[in-house]
């Protein structure tokens, strides 16, 4: 029996020792990220733009069945302050619901107006977003393509804040910092926005300022055409196109310049099932991605720096499985510590991870001026977040570890796209409308069971008096149960 103790405390020790090792990059890039701040890239002005210098530019809406934001995403793109005759709009549909007949008339009325605007419709989806992409690329008459999703508002003036930076030769995609239209909707859209501040923070910054490769988000951006030429065009034998691409563009020597000052508004997902979905494509993608690109990376003539780091960007999906197996394990762990006589102080050290992680979010969250909120209130949101952020990761991790898994062993899955109800403030709703889920997954059960399996837990620790992983299984329990409740709560709603 001593030996299985012993087992089980080497998983556990060897989940942690990973968890602690991915924590201390991202502290790494903090670090790179606060050093790299001063010379931050400030957004153009427009009175140093000179419109007649402009080149052609061509806008891609890649879409799939959007009847609720697609209108409004229309509207904002026709509004940019960019000469009307140096940009063209190419709406690529591969919708199959009354979506394409709302497109329909959007177009004929801009049409009308004088734009250049296309609805370019697929007999199938063949590729999903990427072969749209690949296909709408060779119809593509700009040099330079920029690409929104269904859920973007993109400001007026943002192609003329990046289209000056491709003066520069080497540049080949220009990305900016997505915001959040629906951040304060409720408490699941506030722990998204948590998270992706630090994405297009302390991660993207940070590896800009450390010469690490960084990546185009998929969408409020600006390709220049001949680098997606010159990488190998737009490929769907991943779930993560648009970092696929990136990495293939960087190493073929082609820059990415990233605009934390500059934000793209989006809408984030309201509804469990669609978070799941968009995390699923995430994480499975970028499991995929990773196993496509190591090799060549390490191939490549890139530095060790360089190298190391995009090893942990295109691994950091796989930190679920270690968090999975950490909190499963942690159970037996309970009483396999006292069979043992394991002296938990031990653990101590790795209390460094979870340090690091608390700046990272920190920095992202209260320190970068991303919302015009007073210091002391940010303070506060983020103490009351960011243990409830934990929960909530640790309940997602089976999920993501069942999409990360998939990812590795070459399972092909379809493209799902995450719905959008054009969610903007409170007293909005997604109840009574259309693409919810509507059937119970395994996944989702086994959620519910995994929350009564670490209430389980907390209730032994507190009967053992052993205390050292009682707060520890009170956010999984927390995290896993909230997961299963909105889950089951979001299916149906119409």
């Amino acid at each position: 029996m001593s030996i299985l103790a012993y087992i089980i405390l080497g998983i556990y020790l060897v989940a942690l020792f990973y968890i602690t090792s991915y924590c201390l990059l991202q502290l790494h890039l903090l670090y790179k990220y606060r050093k790299g701040q001063p010379l931050a890239i400030a957004p153009i002005k427009k009175e140093e733009v000179v419109m007649e210098d402009l080149p052609f530019v061509t806008i891609q809406l890649p879409i799939f069945n959007e009847l609720y934001v697609i209108e409004r995403l229309i509207d904002r793109v026709t509004e940019f302050n960019y000469p009307k005759d140096k940009f063209e709009i190419h709406i690529l549909d591969d919708s199959t619901d009354e979506t394409i007949e709302i497109v329909r008339k959007k177009v004929d009325y801009y049409k009308a107006k004088g734009f250049n605007i296309e609805q370019i419709c697929r007999t199938d989806r063949t590729g999903y977003k990427a072969g749209a992409l690949k296909e709408a690329t060779e119809q593509a008459k700009g040099d330079f393509i920029a690409i929104f999703d269904a859920d973007f508002l993109p400001n007026r003036d943002f192609l003329l804040s990046t289209i000056p930076y491709f003066n520069n030769p080497k540049i080949g995609v220009v990305q900016t910092r997505w915001e959040h239209i629906n951040q304060d909707y409720s408490m699941l859209t506030k722990l998204q926005a948590m998270q992706l501040n630090v994405h297009f923070t302390v991660e993207q910054q940070g590896r800009k300022s450390g010469n690490y490769l960084l990546q185009f988000n998929g969408t409020a951006g600006v390709w220049r055409k001949e680098t997606i030429a010159s990488a190998g065009g737009w490929e769907a034998d991943t779930l993560t196109e648009d970092l696929d691409l990136s990495y293939r563009a960087q190493l073929k020597g082609w820059e990415i310049i990233f605009l934390e000052k500059f934000g793209s508004p989006a809408e984030l997902p309201a509804e469990m099932n669609g978070l799941k979905s968009q995390q699923f494509r995430w994480m499975k993608g970028g499991a995929e991605t990773a196993k496509k690109m190591l090799p060549t990376i390490w191939q490549s003539d890139l530095n060790f720096g360089q190298k190391f780091h995009a090893t942990g960007h295109l691994l950091g999906s796989t930190i679920f499985i270690f968090v999975f197996i950490a909190g499963v394990f942690s159970v037996p762990l309970l009483f396999a510590m006292q069979e043992i006589g394991f002296d938990t102080r031990y653990f101590g050290i790795f209390l460094i991870g979870l340090l690091s992680v608390i700046s990272v979010y920190y920095v992202a969250n209260v320190s970068a001026e991303i919302k015009d909120e007073s210091y002391v209130r940010k303070v506060m949101k983020f103490i009351l977040l960011f243990p409830v952020f934990l929960a909530l990761s640790m309940g997602l991790s089976l999920h993501n570890t069942i999409a990360v898994l998939q990812g590795w062993w070459g399972k092909e899955s379809p493209f799902v796209r995450t719905p959008k109800f054009n969610i903007n403030g409170i007293k909005d709703t997604f109840r009574k409308q259309k693409y919810f889920k509507s059937t119970i997954s395994w996944t989702t059960i086994f959620e519910g069971l995994l929350a009564i399996y670490f209430l389980f837990a907390v209730i032994a620790g507190w009967q053992m008096e052993e205390n050292a992983f009682l707060a520890y299984h009170i956010l999984l329990m927390m995290g896993f149960g909230t997961i299963f409740y909105y889950s089951i709560r979001h299916l149906n709603l119409r």
